[in-house]
């Protein structure tokens, strides 16, 4: 169980902030200088270097959104650079990817970065140059929006498994959806069919709510509160739900420690959307309270089994039923061992979880300051202490990753084990460099007095044109 410090304030973790915008910085332009022109996208390290490795090109909207958020966090002219000319020169083809559920990763980490710089006035954007953005982020919306598995009573973003494949990660590309609604853009279908992009951004939610997060009501023999599965299988003829699946965790009935945070985070920052839309807007989609409601279930609930099941620093093991965690003894009574000879950490979910534990107490406190607000907020300060203190960051110039002890497919068996150790350990990927960027960045602005981070556009009444 994570070891919540009452003591511990923003304040306290100004001088790791300003060590890690120096370390970012840094490993962004050595990255940039060794990848150089290749137009493939880097994955995770092995030995200390970036490596591609093909599955879905998921990854390259974090190689370009990185440098954003440096530029943000420093001011630095050359990462704006770097990241908008790499975004005109090869983000387009994702604008437009049917084949995949990773418009949020790639897109709004890019585009969406842009658009809302340009929107904050943190750099110079003329007329035409935030047209392009909003344009593509409505392709982007529409483009993922259509990757879509009807049900009897509503339906979901399909995984690029197929069809009947529902994951938890999707959870986070409904930021595309959201953007391109609060762009004023819809999807057309056939007949000229007009569709809500807002109603299948809920219609989604709803149903990961309702399949792929638990609450301990009796659903399975392993139905315990704020389990997570990676993947929910349906029948392909008639849309009925199957069974839960996994693809990146241990089994159907373990939690996939990664797709918990991702969870976590998109239904707390689904929520702050939410808030901005008009009770009219939301009534054909539901309604406010019902939308709202079903949203905070599964945040609180995914949110407590992450401080309940994770070790005291606030870092999680890789699956919460790794069998080799058995070993580790009372492994939750004590600070994760990324070294251990028996199971994999990964520092990617925490980076994720605790930007979404943030979020959560924001808007709780937002809505009523509740005492669970604090506790949220404490816990997701903890995880951020541990991650960017020296265990976690990579402080050697020649490995070209900035966090330390990612993983990627364990089942797959991708990652690198170093030689003499038994498991995963000591590499970074490009999901988990860029998510520590995020969560530095909420952390930084509030230390700077500047409007809380969110992936939407402020509420002006310009964005629709």
């Amino acid at each position: 169980m994570i070891k919540i410090d009452p003591a511990l304030g923003i304040k306290n973790l100004e001088p790791k902030l300003s060590r890690f915008w120096k370390l970012s910085g840094e490993k962004i332009l050595a990255l940039a200088d060794s990848w150089g022109t290749r137009r493939d996208a880097p994955v995770f390290t092995v030995r200390g270097k970036y490596a591609s490795r093909g599955w879905t090109e998921w990854t390259q909207g974090f190689q370009f959104g990185s440098p954003l958020l440096q530029f943000d966090a420093s001011g630095e002219r050359r990462f704006l650079d770097y990241g908008r000319d790499n975004t005109l020169k090869l983000m387009s083809p994702h604008l437009t990817h049917f084949g995949v559920h990773d418009h949020g990763f790639n897109n709004v980490s890019t585009y969406g970065n842009l658009l809302r710089l340009a929107s904050e006035g943190k750099f110079e954007a003329d007329a035409w140059e935030k047209e392009y953005y909003k344009l593509a982020l409505k392709c982007s919306g529409a483009v993922q929006a259509h990757r879509w598995t009807a049900l009897p009573d509503g339906g979901y973003i399909h995984s690029f498994n197929g069809p009947h494949s529902l994951f938890a990660d999707t959870i986070r590309s409904l930021r595309a959806l959201a953007l391109a609604e609060q762009l004023g853009h819809l999807l057309m279908a056939e007949n000229d069919q007009r569709i809500s992009l807002l109603s299948r951004l809920v219609s989604h939610a709803r149903c990961t709510a309702k399949f792929a997060v638990y609450y301990g009501e009796g659903r399975d023999a392993y139905d315990v509160c704020g389990r997570v599965a990676h993947e929910s299988i349906f029948n392909g003829s008639d849309g009925n739900y199957r069974c839960p699946n996994s693809q990146q965790g241990y089994s159907p009935f373990s939690t996939w420690t990664r797709g918990l945070a991702w969870i976590l985070c998109g239904f707390s920052e689904q929520l702050e959307f939410i808030e901005t839309l008009s009770d009219e807007l939301l009534l054909p989609c539901g309604g406010r309270k019902e939308i709202e409601s079903f949203m905070l279930k599964a945040a609180i609930a995914t949110a407590d089994f992450y401080l309940r099941e994770t070790p005291a620093d606030g870092i999680p093991y890789w699956d919460t039923g790794a069998p080799g965690l058995a070993k580790l003894g009372n492994y939750l009574d004590r600070a994760a061992d990324p070294f251990n000879p028996c199971e994999p950490v990964d520092s990617s979910a925490a980076a994720i979880a605790a930007q979404g534990l943030l979020r959560l107490a924001h808007y709780l406190e937002q809505k009523d300051g509740t005492k669970s607000a604090l506790r949220y907020r404490q816990a997701g300060l903890a995880v951020a202490d541990t991650l960017l203190g020296d265990r976690y960051l990579s402080l050697n110039s020649e490995h070209e990753g900035l966090l330390l002890h990612s993983v990627y497919h364990r089942p797959n068996n991708w990652d690198y084990i170093p030689p003499g150790t038994e498991i995963p350990c000591g590499e970074s990927s490009m999901w988990g460099d860029y998510h520590i960027r995020e969560l530095a960045l909420y952390l930084s602005r509030e230390l700077r007095g500047e409007p809380c981070l969110r992936f939407f556009l402020k509420n002006t009444g310009e964005e629709k044109i």
